[in-house]
């Protein structure tokens, strides 16, 4: 795949730390106006509400306000930097776990690339010393919790076309984490927040892969929000 060298909006400008994070409120203050705008112009169906309590029972039974939630989302990515020395992170975990379920078949997955060098030490080791494989448990974990205190979480059966979508989709997004060494968290997320060009342009690439998403809904019988719809 092409790959260019990379940008830091930080390093690579000569505005510094500061200056970035300067440059990146602009940008943020462009896409929320621009998000308005569109708003206002598509009338787009109003969000549905979500199971919720009130007072102390609200911390533990959603919904939270989206403020409280991003600001939480931040200090612990800012926790994450601090004790892992890196961004937070989800697929390399998956890569992780795979690797080692084909290296257990008798495949050498040392050859490939993604594990040369010291990158391969992982794979003799238990996924308990990995920090990331450590962090995805427990965030399964929470949802699953999470899920079953805010009432949502709900056995069901999923229609054929509905679980082939899932499956291609699935697909796609592994490999497409894998070739931008990171998902919406690792690549988006954790670009942004380290001031790496990249970030933005993985954002403009999922926004655009959203649209081709949402023509392609009808071929697995998933119908598309109208105007007059309510959303969860």
């Amino acid at each position: 795949m092409p790959t260019f060298e990379p940008f830091s909006l930080a390093e690579n400008t000569g505005v510094g730390f500061f200056g970035a994070w300067l440059i990146q409120l602009i940008f943020f203050g462009i896409v929320i106006w621009f998000t308005f705008y569109i708003k206002k112009k598509k009338n787009p169906p109003p969000q549905a509400p979500v199971p919720t309590e009130s007072g102390w029972k609200r911390i533990v039974r959603g919904a939270w306000p989206l403020w409280g939630a991003a600001l939480i989302l931040a200090v612990l990515n800012a926790a994450t930097l601090l004790s892992r020395g890196e961004p937070w992170g989800i697929t390399s975990a998956f890569a992780l776990w795979g690797s080692q379920v084909v290296q257990a078949v008798g495949i050498d997955v040392t050859q490939w690339g993604y594990w040369s060098g010291d990158a391969a030490e992982p794979l003799n080791q238990s996924v308990f010393l990995d920090t990331t494989s450590v962090m995805n448990f427990g965030l399964m974990t929470g949802a699953f919790i999470a899920s079953a205190t805010g009432g949502l979480f709900a056995l069901k059966k999923i229609p054929f076309k509905t679980a082939m979508a899932s499956l291609i989709g699935g697909i796609m997004m592994g490999y497409g984490a894998r070739i931008a060494f990171g998902c919406n968290i690792g690549a988006y997320f954790g670009g942004i927040a380290s001031f790496s060009l990249h970030g933005w342009l993985w954002a403009v690439m999922a926004i655009l892969g959203t649209f081709v998403a949402l023509k392609l809904r009808p071929l697995f019988g998933l119908s598309v929000p109208k105007s007059d719809d309510r959303s969860c």
